[in-house]
């Protein structure tokens, strides 16, 4: 499906987020060479920013790659800071790694090869920042198997809100306002889970109009 976000906002928003870095220009060229999906720099640049908002110290990622959003984190993590990284790909968490070194960042960072969501049960909380960006079916899943680890006033970001793989964003927002409609299964799991995350009182969550669409909630309780 057509990403609905004009790439003249995603150009403007890059220009005004904050710069990268040598490191993060290989991997940009990295994922253009390859056409490996990333959140891009200008998520990047608000994966930092919510990371330093929120005084982060801890992070942890369901579906990491080769570390690209990571590595924004970890620009905002204090040196005693801690990230997990989770993926099913040695090779692509392997080169995680490699990067996350290269950046000087690698004490920071636990490098986890298997299932997301099986992972984070190894792992007691708080945790101040939670990327969701595993399979899109399983959000909500991941969402229900962090929550209680997620610190009142830290943030659970999940990208692909609007667009990526199947996902149709008029088809969520029908979802969202209770329409029957038949969709494809990557739309159905982000409606599934902005709705579970929309009705849970202890977060508030907005849109962030920028990659492919990044639903932030924040834990306000």
């Amino acid at each position: 499906m057509a990403n609905p976000i004009p790439d003249s906002i995603e150009q403007f928003a890059r220009v005004v987020g904050p710069d990268g870095d040598e490191v993060l220009a290989e991997m940009d060229a990295y994922a253009d060479r390859e056409g490996f999906p990333t959140v891009g720099p200008a998520v990047g640049g608000w994966l930092e920013l919510l990371a330093r908002m929120v005084g982060a110290e801890r992070v942890f990622e369901f579906g990491s790659g080769y570390g690209y959003s990571a590595y924004w984190f970890c620009r905002a993590l204090p040196d005693d800071g801690e990230i997990v990284l989770t993926e099913i790909d040695e090779d692509e968490l392997e080169l995680a790694r490699e990067y996350l070194d290269r950046g000087d960042f690698g004490a920071s960072a636990h490098f986890e090869l298997g299932d997301a969501i099986e992972t984070i049960n190894s792992y007691d909380g708080p945790f101040d920042v939670v990327l969701i960006d595993n399979e899109k079916h399983r959000y909500r899943e991941a969402f229900e198997a962090v929550r209680e680890r997620v610190a009142p006033g830290g943030v659970v970001v999940a990208d692909n809100a609007v667009a990526g793989s199947t996902i149709d964003h008029e088809d969520v927002r029908r979802l969202l306002e209770g329409e029957s409609i038949n969709a494809t299964g990557p739309t159905e799991g982000i409606a599934d889970y902005l709705s579970a995350v929309r009705a849970d009182p202890d977060f508030q969550t907005t849109l962030l109009p920028v990659g492919e669409g990044v639903a932030v909630s924040y834990r306000t309780a």
